[in-house]
C-alpha cells in the first residue's frame, strides 16, 4: 500500500492534538493535583467516601481510574465489531470524542458539594478517551505504509505533546494570575475552568480529523459474526487464534501488557506522588509536567530515529531497561530536585515507549481489513494491564501505608516485559525480520 496523502497524514495526527490536552492536562496535571489537594483537607482528611465505602483519597483515585478501563475493555469488543463491519469506525470514534470531551467539561462542577458527580465524570472522560483511541490507532495501518508508520505514529505523539504543552501554559497562567481575573474567586475555580477549556478544545479540533479521515472499509464477515453482542468477541477470539500462529506479534504483545502496566501507571500516578509524599507545590508540579511535554516530543523523534537504524525491538528493550532504572530512583527520592531531574527521565521515554509500541504492532499485525478488531485486543490488553497495575498501586499503598512501596512494586512488571521483549527479538531474528 501506499502512504494516504499529507492532508489526511495531518487530519489523523491532529486527533492526538486534540485529545492529548485530555490525558496529560487532566489525568497527568490539573486533576490529580486538584483532587489530591481538595481531599487532603477538610472535611475528607485524606479518607473520602465513594458509594458507601470510605478509601483513601489517592487510592480512591486509582480504583475508580481502573473501574473506566475495565468498562472499555468489556465493552469495545462489541464496538469495534460494529465498526469493522459496517465500515464506519470514524462514527464511533466521534460518539466517544464527544463523550470524553463533555465529561470532561463537566468536571468544571467538581467541588466537595459534588464529590460523587466529580468521580463519574472522570470515569465517563476517561471512558470517551480510552474508547476513542481504539478506532483512532486503528487508522494508522490504513492510512500508513509499513516503512512510513513509526515516523507517523512519532509525528502523531509529537502532535500531541506541543497541543498539551499550549493548554498547559493556558492553565498554569489562570491559576497563577486568577487574581486579576475578575470573574474567578479562588486558584480552585482556576483549574475547574482548565478543565472546561480542555474539553472545548478536544471536542473542537476534533472537527479536523473527523472531516479528514476516511469513513473506513467495511471488512467481510461470517454470517456468525453479525450478532452485535457476540460478533465482537467472536472476531477477538480469531485473532487470538491468528496471533497463535504469529509467534514474534505474540510475544510482543505479551511484554507489552506488562510494560504497559508500569508506564501508564507511573504517568497516571506521578503527580499523585509528587504532591501527597514529596508535599511540593502545585505550581511547582504543573510547570514540572510541562517540562516532560517538551522533553517527550524530543523523545518521540529520537526513538523513531533509534528504531530506524536499530530495529524497533532492541530499541524498545532499552526502554525499558531504562524504566526499570526509572522505578528505582523513584523509591530512593526524598527532595524536591530528585523529583525535577526524575520527570526529564520519564519524559526521554514517555512518549517513546507509546509511539513505538503502537507502530510496532502495526507492523507486526498480518495485512487484513480487520484493523479495528486488531487494535481492539492490542488496547483491549493496555485497559486490563492499567487496571490490574491502577489496582495494584492503590491496594499496595492501602495496605502497606506508603506510595513508595507500589513505585518498587512496578519493577516486577516492567522486568517481566523485557524479558518477553528478549524473547520476542530472538524469535524476530529467527525469522530474519528486521522489524
Amino acid at each position: 500500500m501506499q502512504t494516504a496523502s499529507k492532508k489526511v497524514i495531518n487530519g489523523w495526527a491532529m486527533y492526538d492534538w486534540a485529545n492529548s490536552v485530555y490525558n496529560l492536562v487532566i489525568t497527568t496535571t490539573f486533576f490529580p493535583i486538584y483532587y489530591t489537594e481538595i481531599t487532603k483537607a477538610a472535611p475528607y482528611n485524606g479518607n473520602v467516601t465513594f458509594l458507601g465505602r470510605t478509601f483513601v483519597n489517592t487510592a480512591l483515585y486509582n480504583y475508580a481510574l481502573a473501574t473506566a478501563y475495565l468498562l472499555v475493555a468489556f465493552t469495545l469488543p462489541i464496538l469495534s465489531s460494529i465498526a469493522d463491519y459496517k465500515g464506519n469506525k470514524k462514527r464511533f470514534m466521534q460518539v466517544f470524542c464527544t463523550l470524553g470531551a463533555i465529561s470532561c467539561s463537566c468536571l468544571y462542577f467538581f467541588t466537595t458539594e459534588y464529590f460523587t458527580v466529580g468521580i463519574i465524570c472522570m470515569m465517563l472522560a476517561a471512558y470517551g478517551f480510552y474508547g476513542s483511541l481504539v478506532f483512532y490507532n486503528s487508522y494508522l495501518p490504513e492510512i500508513a505504509a509499513e516503512a512510513d508508520r513509526d515516523r507517523i505514529s512519532a509525528r502523531g505523539f509529537s502532535f500531541g505533546y506541543i497541543g498539551s504543552v499550549l493548554m498547559q501554559i493556558v492553565g498554569f497562567l489562570l491559576v497563577v494570575f486568577w487574581e486579576n481575573i475578575p470573574f474567578l474567586k479562588s486558584s480552585g475555580d482556576a483549574v475547574r475552568l482548565t478543565f472546561l477549556l480542555v474539553g472545548i478544545w478536544w471536542l473542537g479540533f476534533a472537527q479536523i480529523p473527523f472531516a479528514r479521515l476516511p469513513k473506513g472499509t467495511p471488512a467481510v464477515r461470517d454470517t456468525e459474526a453479525h450478532n452485535i453482542f457476540t460478533g465482537g468477541f467472536i472476531e477477538l477470539k480469531k485473532v487470538w487464534k491468528q496471533l497463535l500462529h504469529l509467534p514474534v506479534l505474540k510475544r510482543f504483545l505479551f511484554a507489552c501488557f506488562f510494560y504497559n502496566m508500569g508506564v501508564q501507571t507511573v504517568m497516571l500516578a506521578a503527580t499523585n506522588f509528587g504532591s501527597k509524599v514529596l508535599n511540593l507545590p502545585s505550581t511547582n508540579l504543573i510547570i514540572t509536567v510541562v517540562l516532560i511535554q517538551l522533553v517527550a516530543i524530543l523523545g518521540a523523534f529520537v526513538m523513531s530515529r533509534l528504531s530506524g537504524k536499530f530495529g524497533n525491538l532492541p530499541v524498545l528493550i532499552g526502554v525499558v531497561f531504562f524504566w526499570i532504572i526509572i522505578c528505582i530512583a523513584g523509591y530512593l527520592m526524598v527532595t524536591a530536585m530528585h523529583f525535577y531531574l526524575l520527570a526529564i527521565a520519564v519524559g526521554l521515554v514517555m512518549g517513546g515507549i507509546q509511539s513505538l509500541s503502537r507502530s510496532t504492532y502495526s507492523k507486526l499485525m498480518p495485512v487484513t481489513k480487520d484493523t479495528a478488531s486488531f487494535f481492539s485486543f492490542y488496547d483491549i490488553t493496555e485497559k486490563i494491564s492499567i487496571v490490574i497495575g491502577l489496582s495494584l498501586f492503590g491496594y499496595i499503598e492501602e495496605y502497606t501505608g506508603s506510595m513508595r512501596n507500589s513505585v518498587l512494586a512496578l519493577i516486577v512488571f516492567f522486568a517481566l516485559g523485557l524479558i518477553l521483549l528478549f524473547i520476542a527479538l530472538k524469535k524476530n531474528r529467527a525469522g530474519k525480520s528486521s522489524i
